[in-house]
């Protein structure tokens, strides 16, 4: 029996399994599983591979490098009613721009200070003498003097920044496609570079920008925002199709910090130039300067065709279609009317018997009594020259069947010393007609 098994369990490797295609005549679920089918199609071909184009390779890691260069003067009134010209050199910080500069467009001067003692105007980290002063009611500190003037002014000094403009080039390099790409535009027209200024529409592919259409894009006022400064980011986004030869930049702009009136509004910082007089003391001029921060942040991604995502994606779409075929059946088989039947017809165990071969049955069905459920013998008796076969049918009709569970049993009469083989089965519902 234990050699029997295994090697009942050893056949069965060998079995082979296949499907079983039963067609319903249902146009309910027949249009259901078009539909679903069409989507699946429409998502893969649409969304997947025309606009998500999932047919390429893609690469993220992508290598940059930013040089900026600002131009514009601006003639201005310090604090001593001295006019002066600014120019690049003066308000841009630091001079040798790259992916972040700054811009100045508001500032107090305190000209003239010198180390002493003198009278305190606000409180703050102070080195105090410890006398006090009754002309001021304030306390005296030892610094620079006179101190910082404490004013806010409501315009911007250096207003004409509004026409400053910035040249930004920027080179950026996809390591894994070995390919290398500049935003300034591609032209013999050497005088392109000093006549057009950037335009989303008539030049998007101009690198020269005015300060004030920067802000302006941003959702900002540049008057407003050049009085206390802030901080806007310009973002150059690559999005490269390396299989049709395009990839050029797009610009975007936003603004970083809080545009609401808070503390937190605005951006500034003071800084000093220091000078020696005749008799070679030092003294200095300090600025509490205000302006506009510009980020320049690059990010961008490349597509080259490759097989690999191209069958990755299809033998998903085939999935997805899998998932079709499930759920149509469980609706098939457990939400219409004639379920039962689809499950019939659907599932069927095949069972392999050294019997003659019988049909299923096609008719109605009708149970029998007890007494026709009975066990039928049926003895088939060998000769020389032929086989005969007996069989005692029940009194109610029945169609042809396909499969009865017989099970055969062989004995050997000792009185006649023939060998007969004795067949028991069940017929619960149908006559059994054998074929030999």
């Amino acid at each position: 029996m234990a050699r029997g098994g295994c090697k009942s369990v050893f056949l069965s490797v060998f079995d082979y399994k296949t499907e079983k295609y039963v067609i319903a005549n249902n146009k309910k679920v027949g249009v259901l599983f078009r539909l679903f089918q069409l989507g699946v199609l429409v998502y893969i071909i649409g969304w997947v591979f025309l606009i998500k184009k999932g047919y390429q390779e893609r690469e993220e890691s992508i290598q940059s490098s930013v040089i900026s260069k600002l131009k514009g003067i601006n003639l201005i009134n310090t604090t001593q009613n001295i006019s002066r010209v600014w120019g690049p050199e003066d308000y841009v910080i630091p001079p040798q721009g790259e992916g972040v500069f700054f811009i100045v467009t508001n500032f107090i001067e305190t000209p003239n200070q010198r180390l002493g003692y003198c009278a305190e105007v606000r409180p703050g980290i102070r080195i105090m003498s410890g006398r006090c002063l009754n002309s001021t009611g304030t306390c005296e500190i030892y610094g620079w003097c006179p101190v910082e003037a404490n004013h806010k002014s409501m315009d911007a000094t250096l207003m004409g920044a509004v026409n400053f403009t910035v040249y930004i080039k920027n080179f950026i390099r996809f390591p894994h496609f070995n390919f290398s790409k500049s935003n300034v535009l591609d032209t013999k027209n050497e005088t392109y570079l000093k006549s057009c200024f950037y335009d989303k529409i008539a030049n998007p592919y101009c690198p020269i920008f005015r300060l004030g259409d920067i802000v302006a894009w941003s959702g900002n006022d540049f008057n407003r925002m050049a009085v206390k400064g802030g901080s806007i980011a310009i973002m150059i986004e690559w999005n490269c199709d390396l299989d049709k030869d395009i990839c050029n930049p797009e610009y975007s702009f936003t603004r970083l910090d809080h545009s609401v009136n808070s503390i937190t509004t605005g951006y500034n910082f003071r800084y000093a130039h220091y000078y020696n007089d005749e008799a070679g003391q030092t003294y200095r001029t300090l600025y509490k300067v205000c302006g506009i921060r510009f980020d320049i942040i690059v990010n961008g991604e490349a597509g080259k065709f490759n097989i690999i995502p191209t069958v990755v994606n299809i033998g998903s779409g085939l999935a997805v279609m899998g998932a079709g075929v499930f759920i149509c059946d469980l609706v098939l088989l457990y939400m219409m009317k004639k379920s039962t039947l689809y499950r019939e017809r659907k599932f069927e165990s095949v069972m392999q018997y050294d019997s003659p071969k019988c049909q299923y049955p096609l008719g109605r069905r009708k149970r029998p009594s007890d007494t026709q459920s009975a066990h039928r013998q049926m003895i088939k008796k060998k000769t020389h020259s032929s086989t005969t076969l007996k069989l005692q049918p029940p009194s109610h009709g029945f169609r042809r069947c396909s499969f009865c569970g017989a099970s055969w049993e062989q004995k050997k009469s000792d009185t006649f010393h023939k060998t007969y083989i004795i067949l028991n089965f069940d017929i619960p519902d149908m006559y059994n007609i054998f074929n030999n």
